[in-house]
């Protein structure tokens, strides 16, 4: 994965309360589009209208929200079925933090997993921030995942597993392979105490 230390990007604010994960990305989509070309169906239903041309109303058809890399939400963001697509959706446009007072449970794990990082904030703290990131000229964020500080003031909270896993860019198998030393003395030491039960070469 890719290291996330401190960001520093456009955010966008998405204040909509429960805006699930079908809003996200639409179910068909999970099942005939390939990952790496998911962005281009980020939040179709509202990114677009039926024709297909760009809904001039939705923020990130917008400037300087086009280049946002940081979402800011309203409550119980990624709600609804649990589709690991929603987050590389998100990805594939670019996105890397999501701040919200909520999230759906299954979708914030997710998050996690796939490099995003999701952080949970008070409601005040996330309309403060929501109202910097709706004016041009205060939407750039910094968020430093090392400090736990967003635009050096305002502290929020990381799981210490995830929080390694993000600042070394490591997926669930790589942070297992960074004991790979440990797990290979364990494993000569178990050999040692129970030779019986490892499989003999030809």
């Amino acid at each position: 994965m890719e290291r996330f230390a401190t960001l520093s990007a456009i955010a966008a604010p998405l204040p909509q309360a429960n805006l699930d994960t079908d809003v996200i990305i639409r179910v068909e989509r999970c099942a005939q589009v390939p990952k790496h070309d998911l962005g281009r169906y980020a939040f179709e239903a509202i990114r677009f209208r039926p024709d297909g041309a760009e809904n001039p109303d939705f923020i990130l058809n917008r400037e300087p929200w086009r280049a946002s890399r940081i979402l800011v939400c309203g409550e119980n963001f990624g709600c609804g079925s649990s589709r690991e697509m929603a987050v590389w959706a998100l990805a594939g446009i670019g996105i890397r933090c999501v701040i919200a007072p909520s999230f759906g449970e299954i979708f914030h794990g997710n998050c996690l997993q796939n490099g995003l990082l999701a952080i949970r904030l008070p409601r005040g703290a996330v309309e403060r921030l929501s109202a910097l990131a709706a004016v041009p000229s205060t939407a750039m964020l910094t968020v430093d995942l090392e400090n736990l500080r967003i635009n050096g003031e305002i502290a929020f909270e990381a799981d210490p597993l995830h929080r390694r896993m993000l600042l070394e860019g490591l997926d669930a198998i790589g942070l297992t392979l960074a004991r790979e030393a440990e797990i290979a003395a364990w494993q000569a030491a178990d050999r040692a105490r129970r030779p019986w039960i490892y499989p003999r070469g030809p």
